[in-house]
């Protein structure tokens, strides 16, 4: 008798590799509000701007505020010029301009829609057991990978202010997250979702946001574990991750 077929042997389904792909798309463009606003900002400022007078106009980590800009020069649309300082003296700065006079976010838009559709449809043909699993490992890379961009070679002084600069990475990601303590435990709250609607569709993709957790403690502090304990797709008015260092 043959043996039942795997998800991944099903006509159409995706496999694990190129669900992998699909989530790493997804986690590398969320339609990030904080890097629009950025990118607005830097637009009316023609002269450019710099990561230190981005973060103190978006109250950021100055490290977070580079990661923002230089994702938006990767993408072409913020270029990168040296400038002196006023009266000469001193190292010069890196400003960050707008390459277009025309605003380009519209394209953005449409592009983060499509990629979401398209995770949608990914999850709706792996299983979800497995879908989960690689999910949150994705998470986990690229937490790792934002971790690294924030403080390259760098670690926590403390797990507690690990968790702070964790909170503060993924707001910069648009979760609006925050640390705090609750009883004896150690929790991220995030107040909204940039995966919109397809995470409320399809819960499992809070296995992603639970695997950036994850990762960034472990490059900013060493191995931690995360735990969903409310979310929206439950119909939680938060998403609540819990951490155990």
């Amino acid at each position: 008798m043959a043996s039942p077929s795997r998800p991944s042997d099903r006509a159409g389904a995706l496999s694990p590799t190129e669900f992998a792909s699909t989530v790493t798309a997804i986690t590398s463009a969320f339609g990030d509000p904080t890097r629009r606003e950025i990118y607005l900002y830097a637009h009316e400022h023609p002269e450019g701007v710099t990561a230190a007078e981005t973060a103190r106009r978006f109250d950021l980590h100055p490290n977070v505020a580079r990661h923002h800009l230089d994702k938006l020069a990767s993408g072409g649309y913020l270029e990168v010029r040296t400038a002196k300082p006023a009266g000469g003296a001193g190292r010069p700065s890196k400003r960050y301009c707008a390459t277009e006079p025309e605003v380009r976010l519209a394209v953005d838009v449409r592009h983060d829609e499509i990629l979401v559709a398209l995770l949608g449809r990914a999850l709706s043909r792996l299983d979800p057991a497995e879908a989960e699993a690689i999910a949150e490992e994705v998470g986990a890379e690229y937490g790792r990978a934002m971790a690294d961009s924030l403080e390259p070679g760098a670690t926590q002084r403390s797990f507690r202010t690990a968790l702070h600069a964790v909170a503060d990475a993924l707001s910069a990601h648009g979760f609006a997250a925050r640390a705090e303590k609750h009883g004896r435990e150690l929790r991220i709250v995030a107040e909204h979702c940039p995966f919109g609607d397809t995470a409320i569709e399809h819960p499992v993709v809070c296995a992603v946001d639970r695997g950036m957790v994850r990762g960034m403690l472990a490059a900013l502090y060493g191995p931690a574990d995360a735990d969903t304990e409310a979310s929206l797709p439950r119909g939680d008015e938060v998403c609540v991750t819990t951490v155990t260092p």
